[in-house]
């Protein structure tokens, strides 16, 4: 067995996961049908939206529960209004007074959306949130490819809304590009169509700074665009462009190594695979990290879109913290997939979900949409990871995105693969927002499922912290503690997206029946977990317990 794998060993308190799997396994060979697979085992799909308005191409998790749906504002008039007498006047290249919203934030607990106001176009930008919970978004076209917007989240009932800055800008425009939050609190954006070069925010005095990489990786089709960008537990980035990956020193500039180039397919936009850093451990102390990339589209899909051609169905993964780290390519998907979105579950598993089977990102550019998630057991041995979920009948390909929400559900919205909205084709634009609720949400587990009664709303580096949990039968296995960042969904990329699960003590019971006490240390640094707020799941044999938010910090 090669370096690249030597960690998918099942570990021992996670056996009883894979015997769980094999079983759904077998269930599923019962519940194939010509419409796919069915079944609460496999996952259940929920309609929350008829109409929100907008097609998401941005969505983000703010630490209140809601999220940020955002769409471009040079594709003519939503949907959805703006309040009244409130209105938009600009150079736009469709309407140049616009009354209609082009960012919504929808609410779970009402099961709503609220208009919110841009000014400027944020099409095919990038984001992520700051230490202080603030979403920081960058970026666009025309107007907006040098605009710095923020939102500060409020209460549901609030009325907080798009700041964009008059005094600062970006350095270089960027379109196509990636942020990552760094230890520091910083952000570093990466990249961008005919950008090869790299800014922070706030800003250096010195400009951006080139970044051969991304000129290296550039090719016809551009496949370098919304590189993935990973903060190593090391302090260091590991970035990756096309087929090629580094591990860079933003400190010192430098790359620090080259890693091997992956097999197959380009797998950045506009090929649209993903990627994921697989949860960090605090039972290894976080000495082991794994890279995962997944799918993408054959090189010569974009510059040919008519040929459609298959996307791939192989993923990448590669132990970076390995001397000599190699790419495992044992894991095969059970249907080809590009544009996916692969989200880090609570359970520290990943679904990949959306997508087509053919085609590339683009307007137009894709066809066969990947009606069923793929649940990835991260811990299975290779060969037996994979999983096809219950199916949905929304297509979801281009400009769609996939977010965590706190209850353990998918959130699922957008899918535009027009250049305006168009509803009479066999791909519309998609206004509906939708659930995926993982087999871990079934209610034949709620009576292992943890709730979460008492936790501090902050915790320090390094330091331990107490949780105090209820579950309704006695626990029998160490729970876990596991901090998920919010991170930004675009063009089948999270950024910022990253699981940290704590060291955690053996549970302690307390006077009453069913109730405990978990003691964990907190991450012992911001490498590890940058500054920032948190989904704290508590899970118990891999059933989670909904999320409350939390800012680590120092």
């Amino acid at each position: 067995m090669s370096k690249g794998v030597r960690s998918a060993r099942i570990h021992p308190e996670q056996r009883w996961r894979w015997m769980r799997a094999t079983t759904i396994l077998v269930i599923l060979s019962c519940f194939v049908s010509s419409q796919g697979v069915r079944g609460q085992d496999l996952g259940t799909w929920q309609l929350l939206l008829e109409n929100a308005g907008i097609a998401s191409m941005h969505t983000a998790l703010t630490h209140f529960g809601t999220l940020v749906m955002i769409d471009r504002t040079d594709i003519g008039a939503s949907q959805i209004n703006l309040p009244p007498g409130v209105c938009r006047d600009s150079d736009d290249l469709v309407l140049k007074h616009d009354c209609t919203a082009h960012s919504v934030l929808y609410d779970p607990g009402t099961n709503t959306v609220r208009p919110l106001f841009l000014q400027t176009d944020p099409w095919c930008s990038s984001g992520q949130f700051m230490p202080d919970g603030t979403l920081m978004q960058t970026g666009g076209d025309f107007d907006g490819v040098r605009k710095i917007r923020t939102f500060v989240p409020c209460d549901p009932t609030g009325t907080c809304d798009w700041v964009e800055s008059t005094t600062t800008e970006l350095q270089s425009g960027r379109w196509y590009s990636t942020n990552q939050l760094l230890p520091d609190g910083r952000q570093i954006i990466f990249g961008g169509r005919s950008a090869f070069n790299l800014e922070f925010i706030p800003p250096n005095a010195n400009g951006p700074l080139y970044f051969p990489f991304l000129n290296a990786t550039n090719d016809d089709q551009n496949d370098n665009l919304y590189p993935y960008v990973h903060l190593l537990p090391s302090g260091n980035l590991f970035v990756f462009a096309n087929r090629d990956s580094i591990e860079y020193n933003y400190l010192t500039d430098t790359v620090v190594r080259a890693f091997p180039q992956i097999p197959g397919e380009p797998r950045n936009y506009p090929s649209a695979g993903s990627s994921v850093m697989l949860p960090l451990l605090g039972s290894n102390n976080f000495s082991v990290v794994e890279i995962l990339v997944c799918g993408g589209a054959q090189y010569g899909a974009y510059l040919n879109s008519a040929a459609q051609m298959p996307c791939s169905s192989t993923c990448g993964r590669m132990v970076v913290s390995d001397p000599t780290p190699t790419w495992d390519m044992t894991d095969v998907m059970p249907f080809p997939r590009c544009m996916g979105d692969m989200i880090l579950l609570p359970t520290r598993d990943v679904m990949i979900i959306n997508g087509a089977q053919q085609g590339s990102q683009g307007w137009t550019n894709a066809i066969n949409p990947a009606f069923s998630p793929v649940l990835y057991y991260t811990y299975a041995s290779p060969g037996y990871r994979m999983l096809p979920m219950a199916p949905t009948t929304i297509a979801r390909m281009y400009h769609s995105t996939a977010n965590l929400m706190q209850d353990g559900r998918i959130f699922i919205a957008g899918s535009n693969p027009h250049q305006f909205y168009v509803f009479n084709s066999d791909y519309p634009t998609e206004l509906r927002v939708e659930s995926f609720s993982p087999p871990y949400l079934s209610a034949s587990n709620d009576l292992e499922r943890p709730t979460i009664t008492v936790a501090p709303q902050q915790i320090t580096y390094n330091v331990p912290f107490t949780v105090t949990l209820s579950v309704p039968v006695a626990l029998t296995t160490t729970v876990e503690l596991n901090l998920v960042s919010a991170p930004y969904s675009t063009h089948s990329y999270q950024q910022g997206q990253r699981l940290v699960s704590l060291a955690v003590a053996a549970p302690i019971q307390v006077a009453l029946a069913s109730v405990y006490q978990v003691t964990a240390t907190a991450p012992r640094g911001p490498t590890l977990a940058p500054p920032g707020y948190y989904m704290l799941f508590a899970v118990n044999r891999a059933i989670p317990s909904k999320a409350i938010w939390i800012l680590v910090s120092s």
